[in-house]
């Protein structure tokens, strides 16, 4: 392996573990140190790669966006016709009980990003146009979103409800929270797992 390649997977590792610690415990939850300690490099290493933590906060942030996009391709490819109820039960489901350091970035670093640097909010805007636009490029399916504001109410219902549903204390209330929302997005109701 030629030493740039191992610099491209030693930086490869270092925005996966950035973008596990900041959904975890938020931007102000980790220090370089514990992100360096994520990745498996030490201190001088990461700033080898970034210049602060806010840089490897940007970077998460894109790597969490460019992640949703693919999972919205990755369900139009497997499932055609029937991605966006997939889709949306996956989301509701899996990727509501998953722990949170593998949760989805749209969801975790919301919050983050609003208190984030402009060009932080931007490269955010700009990953979820593309989410957006990935969503309304998919093959027709019942219920998907057929504009951009329903792309966006969409995944704005998605991100509240498993928002909402990982702070409550009952697993029962959650799973209503994730229900009821699964109604409003797709029309019907299926037991949540």
């Amino acid at each position: 392996m030629s030493r740039l390649e191992q610099k491209s997977q030693t930086r490869q590792r270092i925005v996966e573990a950035a973008g596990r610690s900041f959904r975890k415990g938020g931007f102000g939850g980790v220090g370089v140190d514990g992100l360096a300690k994520e990745a498996g490099v030490t201190s001088g290493a990461f700033y080898g790669h970034f210049g602060s933590k806010s840089d490897a906060f940007h970077e998460a942030v894109v790597h969490g966006m460019a992640d949703l996009k693919a999972g919205v391709l990755y369900y139009q490819q497997t499932h055609g016709s029937s991605w966006w109820p997939e889709f949306v039960k996956f989301y509701l489901g899996a990727k509501r009980r998953c722990d949170l350091a593998e949760s989805c970035g749209l969801q975790a670093l919301s919050p983050e990003v609003a208190r984030a640097s402009p060009e932080i909010r931007d490269a955010f805007e700009g990953g979820l146009k593309e989410v957006s636009a990935a969503i309304l490029s998919g093959p027709k399916s019942p219920k998907a979103p057929r504009d951009e504001a329903g792309a966006c109410s969409a995944l704005a219902a998605l991100v509240g409800a498993v928002t909402l549903a990982r702070a409550v204390g009952s697993e029962q209330f959650g799973d209503a929270i994730a229900a009821s929302a699964g109604v409003a997005l797709l029309g019907e109701f299926w037991e949540v797992s």
